[in-house]
């Protein structure tokens, strides 16, 4: 069994209590690894490594830091197919879907900063013979960063390689539900040569070893992807001393069909887009809402295509979908299927836990969900399930449409499917979002920027949008 460690000052290291956490493989329920049950003295240690190594790498141009980051982009490349088997197996998604997506993701996340710093222009400001401004962009110092399970190596490497390329230095902590990737970048870092103490990754739970990433004073800056209520308690620590704060939090995404979509496409993508990594996306559109006129229609293509969904084994290429990562949030969805029966609504497809043969008989396996009948406000449709299943809900205006898809607290991501560009960019303009799809789904580019409205979230992520939240701003006035 395989012991993972942290990563401090370096260096391959147990956590300072020499206590560990049981880490399973979600596709045969069963442990296969332990991980550090670290503390607040690990964290300790990987603040004053990281405080030691700040003048070094902070001092380096952006080459130099470029350089380091585009070996570790590399080497993640070098290791896909093996990156890709070790996070199917600690989340539970299809191997082919963290070979196409969630390794080629961390790879170019590295490479995409290691190069955007590069091509930064510093703002100019002209007074003509009084003098001008310019602002320099600094780096804060010692940050946090604090990621999810859903994609593991995806989203914590995007936090990661923005606040290293702004020349911070990072205490993270993965989820302590699948630690795996994390910790093989740990070894990646040290092969790229990454200098001691410039990247440190602790390993444990949220309640030990991130509330003391939160509550450390020299960690100046915390980004943080995860749960809204844990996003909250994150706020009221941090927010009294006066840390930047970006949180990108939960989300319950509409989808609007229109009548005059094209069809085809919006049934293909809204069935990815509502059930891609088993549901576990922050930005699956989970409440799917059809003008009536096409509603019957596009229930029946919807719920055929759904029905042709294969749960199986994360390793079998037949797979659409694998296991959900553990059992208590298997537990979690199937209670809001039930929920959704009390509710009044009524199952199309799916709803039950899958049981496959073999050494899989035990893994966290569910059908892909869909539900019509319930009403746009009712708890189903309200509260984030985070799992394979999906709504159905008929519409007859624009403005009902909108109604329902802004009535809950959160504002994160949207679809729109209409050929009428006129309408697709007015109901853009007023849903309470801060992702808006039009006739796609999940195309991405790092330039642009990510975040929610509402209970989803605080600040932007990507782009430069990432790099400016890792620094200080500074105007520097010069007077004639």
């Amino acid at each position: 069994m395989e012991v993972i460690k942290n990563y401090i000052n370096g260096e391959l290291v147990p956590p300072l209590g020499e206590t560990y956490l049981d880490n399973i493989d979600p596709s045969v329920g069963k442990i296969y690894s332990q991980i550090p049950d670290s503390g607040r003295e690990d964290v300790q240690k990987a603040v004053e490594a990281a405080t030691k190594a700040f003048p070094l790498w902070s001092g380096m141009s952006a080459g130099e830091r470029s350089a380091i980051m585009m070996r570790v982009s590399e080497l993640i490349e070098q290791k896909l197919d093996f990156l890709a088997r070790a996070e199917s197996r600690d989340n539970g998604k299809p191997v082919k879907l963290a070979t196409r997506v969630d390794i080629p993701r961390a790879r170019d996340n590295f490479a995409f900063f290691a190069t955007a710093i590069l091509h930064e222009e510093d703002q100019f400001h002209n007074m003509g013979n009084q003098g001008f401004n310019y602002t320099l962009r600094q780096p804060i110092g010692v940050v946090g960063c604090i990621s999810p399970w859903n994609l593991p190596s995806y989203l914590f490497t995007w936090k990661i390689a923005p606040a290293l390329a702004a020349g911070n230095c990072v205490v993270a902590k993965p989820s302590e539900i699948t630690p795996m990737t994390a910790y093989l970048l740990s070894e990646i870092c040290i092969e790229a040569g990454m200098p001691s103490g410039v990247l440190n990754i602790i390993h444990g739970t949220g309640p030990k070893a991130g509330q003391a990433i939160v509550e450390h004073p020299e960690i100046k800056a915390i980004s943080f992807t995860g749960g809204t209520k844990t996003g909250e308690h994150l706020a009221r620590t941090a927010a009294p001393m006066f840390k930047k704060l970006s949180l990108e939090l939960g989300g319950k995404n509409p989808n609007l069909v229109f009548a005059d979509c094209d069809f085809e496409k919006a049934v293909k993508t809204s069935v990815t887009g509502a059930f891609a990594n088993q549901g576990q996306i922050c930005l699956c559109g989970s409440r799917i809402f059809v003008q009536r006129a096409i509603y019957d229609k596009f229930k029946k293509a919807f719920v055929e295509r759904v029905k042709g969904l294969r749960v199986g084994p994360p390793d079998d290429e037949n797979s659409k979908m694998g296991a959900l990562v553990s059992e208590a949030h298997l537990n979690k969805v199937m209670s809001y299927i039930e929920l959704a029966h009390e509710e009044g609504g009524t199952i199309l497809c799916g709803g039950k836990r899958v049981v496959l043969e073999g050494e899989h008989k035990e893994g966290y396996y569910l059908e892909p969900t869909v539900i019509e009948g319930l009403g746009y406000n009712c708890r189903t449709n309200q509260e984030e399930i985070f799992g394979p299943v999906a709504t159905l809900t008929p519409f007859d205006s624009e403005e009902e449409a909108l109604m329902m898809a802004n009535s809950t607290q959160y504002g994160l991501a949207a679809m729109i499917w209409t050929t009428d560009l006129n309408k697709a960019h007015r109901v853009a303009a007023a849903l309470h979002s801060g992702i808006i799809w039009i006739n796609c789904w999940l195309v991405r580019d790092l330039r642009t920027l990510f975040g929610g409205m509402k209970a989803s979230g605080v600040g932007r992520e990507g782009g430069f949008e990432a790099l400016h939240f890792f620094t200080e701003p500074k105007n520097v006035c010069l007077s004639y």
